[in-house]
């Protein structure tokens, strides 16, 4: 399933990757509520990595929470399977703060 289309606009798609699955949850709420964003969520790199071969996404959100190596196995993950995608490191402090980290990446996606 690739990008999904509403009023022929595409999504920005975005796949969440953190551990705690209360905190993947309100991330994914967040992001979900918004209607020109779709959120995929896993908690782990080896589910990244397969969720990455079915689909792809515009950008990558890792979440808090981890140790510093399992978020760099993270990071090379997505990064071996789709180079272009751009990757975000959340570490919380609300949602005005993830609205900004994802529209700025939205922002610049547009402007390339």
């Amino acid at each position: 399933m690739d990008r999904l289309q509403i009023n022929n606009m595409e999504k920005f798609t975005i796949l969440v990757v953190a551990a705690h699955p209360d905190i993947r949850a309100t991330i994914l709420r967040l992001i979900n509520a918004e209607p020109e964003w779709s959120g995929t969520g896993c908690p782990a790199a080896e589910e990244a990595k397969e969720i990455f071969r079915q689909q792809s996404f515009d950008m990558a959100l890792i979440g808090a929470g981890l140790e510093e190596e399992a978020e760099a196995e993270r990071c090379r993950t997505i990064s071996s399977l789709h180079p272009g995608v751009k990757i975000v490191k959340h570490y919380g402090g609300g949602s005005g703060l993830l609205r900004a980290e994802i529209q700025g990446v939205v922002d610049a996606t547009k402007e390339n």
